[in-house]
């Protein structure tokens, strides 16, 4: 079996798992929504979605908004939730002013981003959220389960967690509480941008090489940089991942503070 071969198996084996947790999700979980966060991994899981539901997204789209986002990504939000026909929620999200301040400032600055969809959840009262992380991306994320349900407050307890034998899922909670859906999980970043390319998904054009940088990991303007790169075509992003030893999220800055920021975050609801 030739290499293209291989890689057109292992891309139809992860469309068919995650097209299969975001039916299951959907039959099981009354009341859920889709987080967008116009990021490489959330609109290769909008494609998913569409094609799970034969072009329709039966839930609403759910964009928390620090208002700090690029001029490119709301651009990109606008055109695609007209094209694709998407339901889109909104919600704003607190001053930082109002945020923990014993978090360093990156991270205190991206904890707006949880109190914003902690906001949203309790106003719609949305039983399961689905969210597009991946278990390669950040260490905290590979504790994470496919079904994986939060606390009161939203909270994770990464300590207490279900076990998922035989893709049989945990998906009745407590009143009150809801469950974080991952179907993504098991993709890597290698995998997003193959399957990227396969299917011909747009992106926001941050992603793509202007002037020797390009972003890898999309966020707030002000907590987010660009990396070295001349990779400006989706081929040449496989190529360049193929080869560096850089960190997916190097141009983050609250992942260059400190160590238990993120988990800080991730156990009082941060995506």
């Amino acid at each position: 079996m030739d290499e293209n071969s291989a890689t057109r198996i292992r891309l139809k084996a992860l469309e068919s798992r995650s097209v299969f947790i975001l039916r299951e999700a959907f039959n099981q979980i009354d009341k859920i929504a889709m987080l967008w966060s116009l990021g490489k991994d959330s609109n290769v899981i909008v494609w998913l979605a569409r094609k799970a539901f034969f072009g329709h997204i039966p839930f609403p789209l759910v964009h928390v908004d620090t208002g700090k986002k690029f001029r490119e990504m709301y651009d990109f939000r606008d055109r695609y939730t007209a094209e694709w026909g998407a339901n889109l929620i909104t919600g704003d999200c607190p001053p930082v002013e109002e945020m923990d301040k014993d978090l360093p400032p990156a991270a205190r600055s991206a904890a707006r981003k949880t109190a914003g969809l902690n906001s949203l959840i309790e106003a719609h009262g949305f039983q399961g959220v689905i969210a597009g992380i991946r278990r390669d991306e950040e260490g905290t994320r590979a504790k994470e389960r496919v079904f994986s349900p939060r606390g009161q407050g939203n909270t994770w307890d990464v300590r207490n967690q279900p076990p998922e034998f035989w893709d049989q899922f945990r998906t009745m909670v407590p009143e009150g509480t809801h469950i974080r859906v991952h179907p993504l999980l098991h993709w890597s970043e290698i995998d997003i941008w193959r399957y990227i390319g396969q299917e011909n998904i747009p992106m926001v054009d941050l992603y793509f090489a202007k002037d020797g940088k390009r972003y890898r990991s999309l966020g707030d303007q002000d907590i987010t940089n660009p990396v070295e790169s001349s990779a400006a075509t989706v081929d040449e992003i496989i190529a360049e991942l193929e080869e560096t030893d850089v960190a997916e999220r190097s141009g983050r800055a609250m992942d260059h503070e400190r160590e238990d920021a993120f988990e800080a975050l991730r156990a009082r609801g941060y995506m």
